[in-house]
Protein backbone atom coordinates (compact mmCIF):
# COMPACT_ATOMS: atom_id res chain seq x y z
CA UNK A 1 0.00 0.00 0.00
CA UNK A 2 1.51 3.65 -1.48
CA UNK A 3 1.69 6.04 1.19
CA UNK A 4 -0.17 9.73 0.47
CA UNK A 5 1.30 13.15 0.45
CA UNK A 6 -1.17 15.92 0.74
CA UNK A 7 1.57 19.53 0.13
CA UNK A 8 3.54 19.23 3.76
CA UNK A 9 1.81 16.16 5.04
CA UNK A 10 2.85 12.89 4.32
CA UNK A 11 0.97 10.10 5.69
CA UNK A 12 1.41 6.57 6.53
CA UNK A 13 -1.00 5.10 3.48
CA UNK A 14 -3.29 6.46 1.20
CA UNK A 15 -7.10 5.61 2.18
CA UNK A 16 -9.27 8.33 3.52
CA UNK A 17 -12.27 8.46 5.71
CA UNK A 18 -14.81 10.11 3.88
CA UNK A 19 -16.49 13.89 5.66
CA UNK A 20 -20.09 12.59 6.68
CA UNK A 21 -22.86 15.06 7.75
CA UNK A 22 -23.95 13.43 11.03
CA UNK A 23 -21.48 10.39 10.48
CA UNK A 24 -18.06 11.69 11.13
CA UNK A 25 -18.05 12.66 14.67
CA UNK A 26 -14.89 12.39 16.63
CA UNK A 27 -15.56 8.96 18.10
CA UNK A 28 -16.16 7.36 14.90
CA UNK A 29 -13.06 9.03 13.43
CA UNK A 30 -11.51 7.77 16.25
CA UNK A 31 -12.25 4.30 15.12
CA UNK A 32 -11.68 4.27 11.78
CA UNK A 33 -8.27 5.30 12.87
CA UNK A 34 -7.59 2.86 14.83
CA UNK A 35 -8.71 0.28 12.43
CA UNK A 36 -6.25 1.92 9.80
CA UNK A 37 -7.88 5.32 7.85
CA UNK A 38 -4.63 7.34 7.04
CA UNK A 39 -6.90 10.71 7.33
CA UNK A 40 -9.98 11.38 8.67
CA UNK A 41 -12.39 14.62 7.94
CA UNK A 42 -14.37 16.18 10.40
CA UNK A 43 -18.43 16.67 9.51
CA UNK A 44 -19.10 19.32 6.61
CA UNK A 45 -19.06 22.65 8.23
CA UNK A 46 -20.82 25.89 7.39
CA UNK A 47 -17.86 28.75 7.31
CA UNK A 48 -20.82 31.45 7.36
CA UNK A 49 -21.95 29.25 10.68
CA UNK A 50 -18.50 29.45 12.08
CA UNK A 51 -17.86 33.19 11.11
CA UNK A 52 -21.45 33.68 13.37
CA UNK A 53 -19.39 31.78 15.99
CA UNK A 54 -22.44 28.73 16.20
CA UNK A 55 -20.59 26.61 18.99
CA UNK A 56 -23.02 23.53 17.20
CA UNK A 57 -20.48 24.64 14.23
CA UNK A 58 -17.47 25.09 15.42
CA UNK A 59 -17.45 22.27 17.87
CA UNK A 60 -17.66 19.56 14.95
CA UNK A 61 -13.70 20.34 14.66
CA UNK A 62 -13.56 19.70 17.88
CA UNK A 63 -10.72 16.98 17.76
CA UNK A 64 -7.88 15.13 20.19
CA UNK A 65 -4.61 13.98 19.82
CA UNK A 66 -5.46 10.20 18.64
CA UNK A 67 -6.84 10.83 15.52
CA UNK A 68 -4.32 12.59 14.18
CA UNK A 69 -3.67 13.40 11.34
CA UNK A 70 -7.64 14.86 10.86
CA UNK A 71 -8.89 17.45 8.41
CA UNK A 72 -11.93 20.06 8.45
CA UNK A 73 -13.55 20.61 5.67
CA UNK A 74 -15.79 23.42 4.68
CA UNK A 75 -18.79 24.38 2.81
CA UNK A 76 -19.31 27.93 1.70
CA UNK A 77 -19.66 30.55 -1.45
CA UNK A 78 -17.90 33.44 0.22
CA UNK A 79 -15.01 33.56 -0.20
CA UNK A 80 -13.81 36.12 2.64
CA UNK A 81 -16.00 34.53 5.27
CA UNK A 82 -14.63 30.93 3.37
CA UNK A 83 -10.77 32.28 4.57
CA UNK A 84 -11.96 33.85 7.91
CA UNK A 85 -13.83 30.24 9.29
CA UNK A 86 -10.64 28.57 7.81
CA UNK A 87 -8.33 30.72 9.86
CA UNK A 88 -10.56 30.77 13.18
CA UNK A 89 -10.82 26.88 13.13
CA UNK A 90 -6.99 26.27 12.29
CA UNK A 91 -6.08 28.48 15.14
CA UNK A 92 -8.87 26.87 17.65
CA UNK A 93 -8.00 22.83 16.69
CA UNK A 94 -4.43 23.07 14.97
CA UNK A 95 -5.82 20.63 12.00
CA UNK A 96 -3.54 19.02 9.70
CA UNK A 97 -5.62 20.53 6.83
CA UNK A 98 -8.52 22.13 5.59
CA UNK A 99 -10.83 20.54 2.71
CA UNK A 100 -13.57 22.76 0.76
CA UNK A 101 -16.66 20.73 -0.06
CA UNK A 102 -17.62 20.98 -3.98
CA UNK A 103 -19.48 18.06 -4.09
CA UNK A 104 -22.72 17.79 -2.00
CA UNK A 105 -25.63 17.10 -3.47
CA UNK A 106 -28.05 17.72 -1.08
CA UNK A 107 -30.39 20.05 -2.67
CA UNK A 108 -30.75 22.13 1.15
CA UNK A 109 -26.87 22.91 0.44
CA UNK A 110 -27.55 23.74 -3.27
CA UNK A 111 -29.91 25.77 -2.89
CA UNK A 112 -27.88 28.19 -0.86
CA UNK A 113 -25.07 28.20 -4.15
CA UNK A 114 -22.75 25.81 -1.91
CA UNK A 115 -21.20 22.66 -2.82
CA UNK A 116 -21.95 20.98 -6.02
CA UNK A 117 -24.07 23.98 -7.11
CA UNK A 118 -20.76 25.60 -7.12
CA UNK A 119 -19.92 23.35 -9.94
CA UNK A 120 -21.70 25.84 -12.59
CA UNK A 121 -18.89 28.42 -10.72
CA UNK A 122 -15.77 27.64 -12.12
CA UNK A 123 -14.42 31.47 -11.57
CA UNK A 124 -15.22 31.80 -8.20
CA UNK A 125 -14.36 28.03 -7.17
CA UNK A 126 -11.00 29.67 -8.27
CA UNK A 127 -11.23 32.30 -5.76
CA UNK A 128 -12.23 30.57 -2.96
CA UNK A 129 -9.12 28.42 -3.50
CA UNK A 130 -6.92 30.96 -4.06
CA UNK A 131 -8.04 33.34 -1.10
CA UNK A 132 -7.76 30.00 1.42
CA UNK A 133 -4.62 28.68 -0.43
CA UNK A 134 -2.80 32.58 0.60
CA UNK A 135 -4.58 32.49 4.03
CA UNK A 136 -3.02 28.99 5.09
CA UNK A 137 -0.34 27.87 6.43
CA UNK A 138 -1.40 24.10 6.13
CA UNK A 139 -2.10 21.94 3.34
CA UNK A 140 -5.58 22.94 1.29
CA UNK A 141 -7.57 20.29 -0.66
CA UNK A 142 -11.43 19.75 -2.65
CA UNK A 143 -13.69 17.63 -2.87
CA UNK A 144 -15.27 17.75 -5.93
CA UNK A 145 -18.39 15.70 -8.27
CA UNK A 146 -17.79 14.93 -11.78
CA UNK A 147 -19.78 17.10 -14.70
CA UNK A 148 -21.85 15.34 -17.27
CA UNK A 149 -19.22 16.93 -19.58
CA UNK A 150 -15.30 15.47 -19.32
CA UNK A 151 -13.94 18.72 -20.31
CA UNK A 152 -15.86 20.65 -18.02
CA UNK A 153 -14.69 19.02 -15.13
CA UNK A 154 -11.58 18.69 -15.84
CA UNK A 155 -11.51 22.38 -16.16
CA UNK A 156 -12.95 22.73 -12.68
CA UNK A 157 -10.29 20.69 -11.23
CA UNK A 158 -7.58 22.20 -13.23
CA UNK A 159 -8.33 25.63 -11.81
CA UNK A 160 -8.39 23.92 -8.57
CA UNK A 161 -5.41 23.05 -9.04
CA UNK A 162 -3.62 26.24 -10.05
CA UNK A 163 -5.55 28.04 -7.43
CA UNK A 164 -3.34 26.80 -4.77
CA UNK A 165 -4.80 23.52 -3.62
CA UNK A 166 -2.48 20.47 -2.51
CA UNK A 167 -4.94 17.67 -3.32
CA UNK A 168 -8.48 17.19 -4.92
CA UNK A 169 -10.82 14.44 -4.22
CA UNK A 170 -13.11 13.00 -7.11
CA UNK A 171 -17.01 11.97 -6.90
CA UNK A 172 -17.18 9.64 -9.65
CA UNK A 173 -21.33 11.02 -9.77
CA UNK A 174 -22.59 14.01 -11.32
CA UNK A 175 -24.39 15.87 -8.73
CA UNK A 176 -28.10 14.75 -10.32
CA UNK A 177 -27.21 11.12 -9.45
CA UNK A 178 -26.50 11.84 -5.85
CA UNK A 179 -25.69 8.53 -4.69
CA UNK A 180 -27.52 6.33 -7.46
CA UNK A 181 -26.20 4.57 -10.28
CA UNK A 182 -22.48 4.01 -10.41
CA UNK A 183 -19.29 6.48 -10.14
CA UNK A 184 -17.24 7.14 -13.34
CA UNK A 185 -14.04 5.70 -13.18
CA UNK A 186 -13.23 6.84 -16.43
CA UNK A 187 -13.85 10.76 -15.39
CA UNK A 188 -11.59 10.06 -12.51
CA UNK A 189 -8.74 8.39 -14.18
CA UNK A 190 -8.62 10.89 -16.47
CA UNK A 191 -8.66 14.10 -13.90
CA UNK A 192 -5.69 11.99 -12.57
CA UNK A 193 -3.88 12.21 -15.79
CA UNK A 194 -4.69 15.55 -16.21
CA UNK A 195 -3.24 16.95 -12.94
CA UNK A 196 0.03 17.23 -10.91
CA UNK A 197 -1.26 17.05 -7.40
CA UNK A 198 -2.81 13.95 -5.34
CA UNK A 199 -6.15 12.95 -7.10
CA UNK A 200 -7.84 10.76 -4.51
CA UNK A 201 -11.18 8.76 -5.69
CA UNK A 202 -14.36 8.22 -4.32
CA UNK A 203 -17.41 6.42 -4.74
CA UNK A 204 -18.09 2.77 -5.01
CA UNK A 205 -15.18 1.58 -3.11
CA UNK A 206 -16.74 -0.52 -1.01
CA UNK A 207 -14.90 -3.62 0.11
CA UNK A 208 -11.25 -4.95 -0.86
CA UNK A 209 -11.85 -5.54 -4.57
CA UNK A 210 -13.09 -2.44 -5.35
CA UNK A 211 -11.01 -0.63 -3.58
CA UNK A 212 -8.09 -2.26 -5.41
CA UNK A 213 -9.83 -2.24 -8.80
CA UNK A 214 -10.36 1.81 -8.21
CA UNK A 215 -6.88 2.30 -7.67
CA UNK A 216 -5.22 0.35 -10.08
CA UNK A 217 -7.47 1.44 -12.91
CA UNK A 218 -7.57 5.14 -12.34
CA UNK A 219 -4.08 5.33 -10.95
CA UNK A 220 -4.87 7.87 -8.14
CA UNK A 221 -3.02 8.54 -5.13
CA UNK A 222 -5.34 7.58 -2.93
CA UNK A 223 -9.20 6.44 -2.07
CA UNK A 224 -12.21 8.20 -0.13
CA UNK A 225 -14.09 5.47 1.67
CA UNK A 226 -17.45 6.70 2.64
CA UNK A 227 -21.01 4.93 3.34
CA UNK A 228 -18.90 1.42 3.69
CA UNK A 229 -17.48 2.58 6.66
CA UNK A 230 -20.72 3.58 8.19
CA UNK A 231 -21.01 1.06 11.31
CA UNK A 232 -17.99 -0.55 9.67
CA UNK A 233 -15.04 0.99 10.88
CA UNK A 234 -12.67 -2.38 10.05
CA UNK A 235 -13.25 -1.56 6.75
CA UNK A 236 -9.76 -0.10 6.75
CA UNK A 237 -8.11 -2.56 8.16
CA UNK A 238 -9.55 -5.20 5.28
CA UNK A 239 -8.40 -2.94 2.72
CA UNK A 240 -4.96 -1.88 3.66
CA UNK A 241 -4.36 -5.71 4.36
CA UNK A 242 -5.51 -6.82 1.00
CA UNK A 243 -3.21 -4.17 -0.41
CA UNK A 244 -0.34 -5.04 1.30
CA UNK A 245 -0.41 -8.81 0.90
CA UNK A 246 -3.21 -9.80 -1.34
CA UNK A 247 -5.19 -11.97 1.24
CA UNK A 248 -8.68 -11.45 2.40
CA UNK A 249 -9.13 -11.32 6.21
CA UNK A 250 -11.82 -13.26 7.69
CA UNK A 251 -15.37 -11.83 8.27
CA UNK A 252 -15.79 -9.69 11.10
CA UNK A 253 -17.47 -11.20 14.20
CA UNK A 254 -20.73 -10.41 15.12
CA UNK A 255 -19.02 -9.76 19.06
CA UNK A 256 -16.37 -8.11 17.32
CA UNK A 257 -18.50 -5.55 15.90
CA UNK A 258 -20.56 -5.20 18.81
CA UNK A 259 -17.24 -4.37 20.77
CA UNK A 260 -16.78 -2.00 18.23
CA UNK A 261 -20.25 -0.40 19.24
CA UNK A 262 -19.58 -0.11 22.68
CA UNK A 263 -16.36 1.26 22.19
CA UNK A 264 -18.05 4.26 20.37
CA UNK A 265 -20.51 4.34 22.81
CA UNK A 266 -17.68 4.66 25.92
CA UNK A 267 -16.13 7.66 23.36
CA UNK A 268 -19.18 9.29 22.86
CA UNK A 269 -19.70 9.41 27.03
CA UNK A 270 -16.23 10.39 26.96
CA UNK A 271 -16.15 13.51 24.74
CA UNK A 272 -19.74 14.32 26.00
CA UNK A 273 -21.30 13.35 22.62
CA UNK A 274 -23.80 10.45 24.11
CA UNK A 275 -26.65 11.23 22.60
CA UNK A 276 -30.34 9.52 21.93
CA UNK A 277 -30.59 10.05 18.12
CA UNK A 278 -27.12 9.00 17.35
CA UNK A 279 -27.04 6.14 19.59
CA UNK A 280 -30.15 4.75 17.77
CA UNK A 281 -28.38 5.70 14.52
CA UNK A 282 -25.43 3.46 15.53
CA UNK A 283 -27.26 1.21 16.77
CA UNK A 284 -28.79 -0.03 13.69
CA UNK A 285 -25.75 0.77 11.27
CA UNK A 286 -23.48 -1.74 13.65
CA UNK A 287 -26.33 -4.02 13.54
CA UNK A 288 -26.56 -4.06 9.79
CA UNK A 289 -25.80 -7.55 8.06
CA UNK A 290 -25.75 -10.06 11.10
CA UNK A 291 -27.87 -12.79 11.34
CA UNK A 292 -30.74 -13.13 13.40
CA UNK A 293 -31.09 -9.61 14.50
CA UNK A 294 -34.05 -8.56 12.64
CA UNK A 295 -35.89 -8.68 16.25
CA UNK A 296 -33.36 -6.60 17.40
CA UNK A 297 -33.14 -4.27 14.83
CA UNK A 298 -36.79 -3.33 14.74
CA UNK A 299 -36.50 -3.42 18.96
CA UNK A 300 -34.38 -0.72 18.75
CA UNK A 301 -36.54 1.16 16.29
CA UNK A 302 -39.47 1.36 18.69
CA UNK A 303 -36.75 2.24 21.79
CA UNK A 304 -37.50 5.99 23.14
CA UNK A 305 -34.06 6.54 25.12
CA UNK A 306 -30.57 5.92 25.73
CA UNK A 307 -31.20 2.85 28.49
CA UNK A 308 -33.37 1.08 26.51
CA UNK A 309 -30.90 1.07 23.53
CA UNK A 310 -28.35 -0.10 25.79
CA UNK A 311 -30.13 -3.08 27.29
CA UNK A 312 -30.86 -3.85 24.07
CA UNK A 313 -27.60 -3.83 22.73
CA UNK A 314 -26.24 -5.36 26.11
CA UNK A 315 -28.85 -8.44 25.70
CA UNK A 316 -27.34 -8.88 22.04
CA UNK A 317 -24.09 -9.15 23.29
CA UNK A 318 -24.83 -11.92 25.57
CA UNK A 319 -26.61 -13.91 22.93
CA UNK A 320 -23.02 -13.51 20.30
Amino acid sequence: MNSLTIGKLKLDGNLVLAPMSGITNLPSRLLCRKHGASLVYSEMTSSEAVVRQSLKSIERGFTCAGERPMGIQLMGAVPDNLAASAIFLQEKYRPELIDVNFGCPAQGVIKNGCGSGLLKKPELIGEIIRTLSDSLDIPLTAKIRILENFDETLKIAKIIEKAGADAITVHGRTQKQGYSGKSDLDFIKGIKSGLSIPVIANGDIFDEKTSQKVLEYTGCDGIMIGRAAIGNPFIFKKISYFLKTGEILPPREAGERLADFFEYTELCRNYGMHTYNDLKRNAQWFTKGMENVKQVRVNINKAHDIDSIMAIMNGLKDCV
